[in-house]
């Protein structure tokens, strides 16, 4: 078979309610961090996070949701996927088709209602319609009943990661002859949950967050959902053809929980990898959307592990400083990005940058620029040492 290509793109996050509002805000410089103010916490008005400032009710209203009990991740998720759809021109008999795959990602699912399940579990009442919601695959299965999909779908998570090995899993898919297209991506939304959880380990940052920089002081949160369609070349020639990719990979270096090794030898190998499954040169990367955290640990391995992977390490950056860290979101979120770089041969600037971390001296790429780019690569490393990269190329 011929090349893997992207035909159809959704998002939505803190920045953009679709993908030429992601752009456009990208361009722009546009930071979507602001204070938490959604849901009832005790970080309300003070902790910063990539919010999307739209109620669960405005979202059912749009999407013309008339079930009860749907989480605010499966409505973001709805969102995103239907622009994919739209944009990637599939009929509603092509989505439903037996050889149309979906896999979507998370890591927050339907927990982002902890607090209403604990609730629930103190009264003798039938409880909240929100426990269907709870189920870790509720978000995939809500869709595909209601597309009525007929063909492979799957739920990935892997942390931080999850949306990569999402993608990575569908082209797989595509390649073993199991689906001729398949709609990929994943969704978090924001959460008591997550936000208590990450507050546990010391890792937020009270004021927004800063990628790569010397002084750093934690990652903020954010919420987002974002698909991609990907299809046979042969199958599309008829359609827009945003991108190929080109090269994947997934690597574990098995060292900590929730740190990378010293040696950056997971976020090295699926790097290395995923240039091998591409047959490309490190020479050839023109551009890396970087994990880039703004955590201590993160953002100094990475860089250890470009230095190491690279003669020369190639102009970068990390769009989390624009949206917050959407966990299982993130990889499709920045895939997105990716797409939008090659497609319209541009670069977006770091948001936040002042000083390069001492021991490796790297430093993003901090203005918007027009470049030519042929490859572009996505890197995501999630809690226990999973890491996935991802190859784009220009068709």
């Amino acid at each position: 078979m011929g090349k893997i290509v992207v035909t159809g793109m959704g998002v939505i996050s803190a920045i953009g309610n679709n993908v030429t509002e992601n752009r456009h805000a990208l361009i722009e410089g546009k930071s979507g961090i602001s204070t938490l103010e959604m849901f009832p916490s005790k970080f309300v008005g003070s902790l910063p996070v990539g919010e999307i400032k739209i109620s669960d009710n405005t979202f059912i209203k749009n999407l013309q949701v008339k079930e009860q009990g749907i989480s605010r991740t499966t409505l973001l998720a709805l969102h995103a996927f239907n622009e994919a759809v739209a944009d990637s021109n599939l009929s509603g008999k092509q989505i439903s088709s037996f050889d149309t795959a979906f896999i979507t990602a998370s890591t927050v699912g339907g927990m982002c209602h902890t607090d209403m399940m604990y609730n629930d579990a103190k009264i003798d009442t039938a409880g909240s319609p929100f426990i269907s919601s709870y189920e870790y695959a509720a978000t995939s299965l809500y869709l595909q009943k209601r597309f009525s999909l007929q063909g492979h779908v799957n739920t990935i998570n892997t942390a931080c990661s999850s949306s990569a090995n999402a993608i990575m899993y569908g082209a797989k898919l595509i390649k073993s002859g199991r689906a001729n297209r398949v709609i990929v991506g994943g969704v978090d939304s924001l959460a008591k949950f997550t936000i208590n959880g990450f507050n546990a380990l010391h890792i937020l940052s009270a004021k927004p967050c800063t990628p790569f920089d010397e002084e750093r002081t934690g990652l903020n949160l954010g919420e987002a959902a974002a698909f991609i369609v990907l299809e046979k070349e042969e199958d599309a020639t008829h359609k827009k053809n945003y991108a190929t990719l080109s090269g994947y990979s997934n690597a574990n270096d098995s060292y900590h929980a929730s740190t990378l090794s010293n040696e950056a030898n997971g976020p090295y190998f699926a790097m290395k990898a995923a240039l091998e499954a591409a047959n490309l040169l490190p020479s050839q990367i023109n551009y890396v959307n970087a994990h880039g955290t703004s955590t201590e640990n993160n953002d100094l391995i990475e860089s250890i592990a470009m230095l190491k992977l690279f003669e020369n390490a190639p102009l970068f950056s990390s769009t989390k400083a624009n949206t917050g860290h959407t966990l299982g979101a993130a990889a499709a979120v920045e895939a997105v990005y990716c797409i939008l770089n090659l497609y319209h041969q541009e670069l977006y600037g770091a948001l936040r940058f002042y000083n390069p971390i001492a021991t490796t001296k790297l430093a993003p790429i901090q203005a918007y620029t027009k470049i030519p780019l042929s490859h572009v690569m996505s890197n995501s490393f999630g809690f226990g040492g999973n890491c996935s990269s991802l190859i784009f190329s220009k068709i």
